[in-house]
């Protein structure tokens, strides 16, 4: 069998250092474990990119006005709610690798069942099982690029959301034009799930070469937030529901409120997932230059103006543009935060980044449901307002945290 982690480490390698804006990335693409987490990652993003962009059928097919969508969109957190306490104990029973393993495959199904199904009741299942396998695959991963960290001393984290980011916004390019074409949904939410299935087969011999590690200590577990943690928990919360906002309500602001063409319904998406890519590809070099601090600060102005101009010039390409902002403004914020937990002091090993996951999983997927019910009773375009609130709430609190 042709080795295709050899071949996209030999092409990098083959590259002067001086073709990489940064060599952390030469790094990483040159290290099979750390390629094949990635692909992980990239295949999160894609599914979740591809599902976001049909979040307006599912509204149109059931007739459901923004707050029943709002309420319907509830299930996906309170499947990753339920599932986070028990990620641990499945990673220590089965190993991070194997969960990450499963994880993706079934991700891979569930995610291509909410489109599929013919009763609301039977999407709200579905959904509820996708956050579960969501937030326990989520959990497996993280703690993978922990330990490919920490065995090959390289830092990978912030590159390994980048590559998430840039598969939410190639998925919602490629739903958009599979919606322009007219493509079953059905239909296309199973192209992409056999696409994860065949990659888990492939990456698996080299991901299971990754040193295993316990996700926590004994005695390390969930629990509540106080002093540095619960000021970082807050700041992680104003950046997950802006994450998961734009994730679930770009499509249909660009469709409802823009009433852009079908082929630009998922665009807005994929600017504000592009940009974000960049910004954590870059953010390996960027943040021990200018700080966390800084770097929160900026992104938080940088979300509230990109939310504002797609607010307030409800145009095809000026809301693309506006979306492209936030992407940027909240690109750093999941390394940094994830980063900064794992690390507070006097902690169990593993508490901090257990108790972040809770809150940050919670935050990016209730979210799009407080916009739903702020758009149902006053509209979508304030729903927006108040999330780019949240950019400037963040922004503030940064001054008043010492990240680790």
């Amino acid at each position: 069998m042709i080795d295709i982690f050899s071949i996209i480490s030999l092409t990098f390698a083959s590259k002067p250092k001086s073709f990489f804006m940064f060599s952390h990335l030469n790094t990483f693409f040159t290290n099979k474990k750390s390629l094949s987490i990635g692909v992980v990652f990239i295949m999160m993003g894609m599914l979740f990119g591809n599902w976001a962009t049909l979040i307006p059928y599912v509204k149109q097919k059931y007739a459901l006005d923004d707050a029943q969508l709002g309420l319907l969109l509830l299930s996906m957190p309170f499947g990753a709610t339920i599932a986070n306490p028990l990620a641990t104990l499945f990673i220590n029973r089965f190993g991070m690798r194997q969960t990450t393993i499963v994880g993706m495959v079934l991700m891979s199904v569930f995610y291509a069942l909410p489109v599929s199904v013919n009763y609301l009741s039977q999407t709200s299942i579905t959904l509820i099982f996708t956050g579960i396998c969501l937030s326990t695959t989520n959990v497996a991963m993280n703690t993978c690029v922990t330990a490919i960290e920490h065995e090959d001393k390289i830092n990978i984290i912030s590159t390994c959301h980048g590559l998430f980011s840039a598969g939410l916004g190639l998925g919602s390019v490629i739903a958009s034009f599979l919606i322009g074409f007219k493509v079953l949904p059905s239909f296309h939410m199973a192209s992409i799930s056999v696409i994860t299935l065949i990659l888990a087969f492939v990456i698996r011999p080299v991901l299971m070469k990754i040193h295993e590690e316990k996700v926590v200590e004994s005695g390390a577990k969930f629990t509540f937030p106080k002093g540095a943690l619960l000021l970082m928990i807050l700041i992680s919360l104003c950046i997950n529901i802006t994450e998961g906002s734009m994730a679930d309500w770009t499509a249909v602001f660009m469709r409802d409120v823009v009433k852009t063409d079908d082929y630009f319904i998922g665009w807005g998406l994929a600017g504000y997932s592009i940009f974000m890519a960049l910004g954590r590809f870059l953010g390996d070099s960027l943040v021990p230059r200018f700080g966390k601090n800084k770097i929160l600060k900026f992104g938080g102005i940088l979300a509230t103006l990109g939310i504002l101009i797609a607010v307030f010039f409800p145009y095809t390409f000026p809301s693309i543009l506006g979306f492209a902002l936030v992407g940027a403004g909240v690109s750093c914020g999941a390394p940094i935060m994830y980063g900064s937990a794992a690390r507070i002091p006097n902690m169990a090993k593993g508490a901090g980044l257990a108790t972040m996951n809770t809150f940050s999983i919670a935050g990016f997927l209730m979210g799009p449901a407080i916009v739903g019910f702020l758009s149902k009773n006053i509209s979508l375009s304030f729903a927006f307002i108040f999330v780019a609130v949240l950019g400037l709430i963040w922004s503030f609190l940064v001054r008043k945290v010492k990240f680790y």
